[in-house]
This record gives C-alpha cells, structure tokens and sequence, in this order.
C-alpha cells in the first residue's frame, strides 16, 4: 500500500500573511528553524512561498544604487530587483507556490521536492487552503517500517492480488526485498515485483523469479 501526504505531514504548519513585514518573516525563520514558509491569503489560501533565499536577495542588493551593475547588481533579473525593494512577505514571496495535496503519494512529493530542488511543500486542500506541510525529512520517514512490516505486506497483500502466495520466497532485509518463485506467466511476475517496488519502505527489490514463456501446467490463476 503506497504511503501518501496526509499520512507524513505535519499537520500545524508555520505560515505568514501576504503582509507580514520582513523583520517578522526573518524573525520566525530563527525562530521555527526553517528555510521558509507558505504566505496565506484571503481565506486561508495559499498565494505563495517565501524563503531565506528571497531575504538574502534583499539583503544583497539593500545598499547597491539602481544604476550600479556591480558583480552582485549585474546578474540580478528585474523580478529579484523588486524584490530587494519588497517589505512585505507579498513583496518577497515565489508566486504561485509549488504545493501537495493530502491524498498525493509520498512518491510524487519526493519527486516534486527533487526535481524542483525544494525542501518541503505546503500541503492544500482542494480549495487551495494550507492543511499541512511535508518536508523532505517527512518524505524519508516511509523508510523506517521494518523488514517484518514490509514482507508481511508483501506476502499477505501484494501476491495474493497476482498469484498464489505459498509458490513465492520473500526476503526482506534493511528494505530490499528479493522476490524468489515461478509465477504463472511472464506478465504476473513482472506485475508482482512492480507492485512491491512500491511498497512503503521499500529501498529496492532483487528478482529472481524464474519466468517461463507459458503457463506453468497444472498452476490455474489465483482467481479460477
């Protein structure tokens, strides 16, 4: 069974308004010890992310005059110049924010996270409110079940909907599972092992399933 949002976020998120002035947003950020926060809206809503970064853009280009174009100033886009002008988390903020919703799985958040290079999401309702936040360390926490967890959910759920149980090995250790037996067809073993990949807490899984081209004879399907 594949882990999803709601079951790893935290669920009292930090946040600021869209007019949280910058001494607030650099003051809860020591405070909280995060790298950044969801801005809220009207509503509850989430309008966007404001982080350590966008502070440290302020703060680059306080002193510099407009017209300079020194080392810092010269490779600076005009967005991040209005920035450094911002005094509000509205001002600052990354609009519109990267978020999850509860019921995504903690698969697509990892990859969310790794392919945009963020730390952690606000986690939003269907009406774009913040109901959470999850954060890469969250996301990590999948891996933590035990091997006893992982085999039983493998032998008791995930074969059971392919094959017959009592014709497979299961082997879990540190969470690689390796996979031993002969399915029926090439189709349901490669079904199997896909299906344990996905497995909370699963690093990896070893095939070594035996596949025939046929079906084995005398084995009807698990459902017959």
């Amino acid at each position: 069974m594949k882990a999803v949002v709601r079951d790893v976020m935290s669920t009292r998120p930090v946040a600021v308004s869209e007019n949280a002035p910058v001494k607030e947003i650099a003051g809860k950020l020591r405070e909280f010890r995060v790298s950044g926060f969801p801005v809220l809206g009207a509503g509850g809503r989430v309008t966007g992310v404001v982080s350590e970064a966008d502070l440290l853009v302020k703060e680059a280009l306080l002193d510099r005059p407009r017209g300079v174009r020194g080392t810092v100033a010269g490779l600076v886009h005009h967005a991040e110049r209005s920035k450094a002008d911002g005094v509000t988390a509205a001002d600052l903020m990354t609009s519109p924010a990267l978020t999850a919703a509860p019921d995504d799985t903690v698969e697509h958040a990892a990859r969310l996270m790794y392919t945009r290079k963020v730390k952690r999401l606000p986690v939003v309702d269907a009406a774009g409110r913040l109901v959470g936040i999850v954060s890469r360390g969250d996301v990590l926490a999948v891996f933590d079940r035990t091997d006893d967890e992982i085999r039983m959910e493998i032998v008791s759920q995930v074969i059971p909907d392919c094959s017959e149980p009592s014709w497979y090995s299961v082997i879990a250790r540190k969470g690689v599972v390796t996979l031993e037996g002969t399915p029926e067809t090439v189709a349901i073993g490669h079904d199997i092992v896909e299906r344990a990949r996905h497995v909370q807490g699963v690093v990896a899984v070893r095939d070594r399933l035996v596949y025939r081209v046929t079906p084995v004879p005398g084995r009807p399907g698990p459902h017959s």
